[in-house]
This record gives C-alpha cells, sequence and structure tokens, in this order.
C-alpha cells in the first residue's frame, strides 16, 4: 500500500476533530441562584504572614561590613501560593531613623508572556519557607558613627517593605501585596 494514503487518512481525521471542536465550541451551563445552597460557605483567603527571623552583622572590617538578614513567610491557607518578590529597606535607626542605609529583592516579577529563568517561590498550603539575603556595605568614612555602631554590635534596626503574591498561579487569579514593617 502506498503510504502517501496513510498520511491522508490520518490528515482528514485530524482536521474532522479539530472541525467539530471549533464548531461546538467550549460548552459552560451557568446555573440559577435557585440552586445555589443558602447554607454554603464561601472560603476566604487569609493573607500570608511575615517575620523577620533574623538580621545580623555576620562580617565587618575597616573597608566593608556584610549583613545577613532572613524572613520567613507563613502560608496559613490550604491552598498553594506563588511568592513573587519581597521588596525591603534596611534602615539603622542608631544612626538615622529616617536615612536608608540599603534594601534589596528577593525573587522576580514576571515580565512579559513568557519568563525563563524565573525566580519565584511556590509556598505549599499551610506551610511556610525562609528567605534570605546578605548585604555588603561600603565604608566611606562619612558616617563614623553607623561604623561604630557595627564595631559594637549595639545596632538597632527597621525593616519595612512589601511581598508581592499570587494565589494560584502567575497566569490566573489577582496579584496581591502585604505591606510589613519591624524593629529590632
Amino acid at each position: 500500500m502506498n503510504p502517501k494514503i496513510f498520511v491522508g487518512v490520518a490528515v482528514a481525521a485530524l482536521a474532522v476533530i479539530l472541525g467539530s471542536i471549533l464548531l461546538v465550541g467550549p460548552t459552560m451551563q451557568v446555573s440559577s441562584s435557585e440552586n445555589i445552597p443558602t447554607n454554603s460557605q464561601i472560603e476566604l483567603v487569609k493573607p500570608l504572614e511575615v517575620e523577620l527571623e533574623d538580621i545580623s552583622v555576620s562580617k565587618i572590617s575597616e573597608r566593608t561590613a556584610t549583613i545577613e538578614i532572613a524572613f520567613k513567610i507563613s502560608n496559613p491557607n490550604p491552598r498553594s501560593v506563588i511568592v513573587q518578590t519581597m521588596d525591603y529597606q534596611l534602615f539603622e535607626t542608631g544612626y538615622s531613623e529616617n536615612e536608608q542605609i540599603s534594601g534589596g529583592e528577593i525573587g522576580s516579577r514576571p515580565e512579559g508572556m513568557v519568563e525563563f529563568g524565573s525566580n519565584y517561590y511556590t509556598l505549599l498550603g499551610e506551610n511556610s519557607i525562609v528567605l534570605r539575603d546578605k548585604i555588603t556595605l561600603k565604608n566611606t568614612g562619612n558616617t563614623p558613627e553607623l561604623w561604630s555602631d557595627f564595631e559594637d554590635g549595639t545596632n538597632t534596626w527597621k525593616v519595612s517593605g512589601t511581598v508581592y503574591y499570587n494565589l494560584s498561579s502567575m497566569t490566573s487569579g489577582q496579584e496581591n501585596q502585604l505591606d510589613f514593617e519591624f524593629t529590632k
């Protein structure tokens, strides 16, 4: 038998299947309000919980100081959540209440339709993760009181920021944000 006949039959069958799908289309049933039970409970989504787990000066020299910071994010919901980014600002309140000494972003937000190499975190239901970051500050010589606090270990910190997350996936559901502020 001729192999062109088999290919022709397969293409025709595929065309018939695709045509029937396009012709019929998706079906959707809309229930009337009479069918909804009055005692049904709507599950409310609880916001994420953020804690400042640790902040410490791990290394100090005359030229640089390395600060390690860790945040614990907990999901009290039974469904999983996608944590896209966490933006934070770091203040050393002994030096200045208003002058930010550093900040950062953990994770990444998708840009465009397809994002390769995304850096986001899936947080399973009723679970938690710890996000860590390292900050290296350079000593310019303009802030001797800040550097003396680093050397003495008498730092007082204020950390503020925002967590951006989705409830189901990157393409469905709405983006949510949670603002936080901690002092230590």
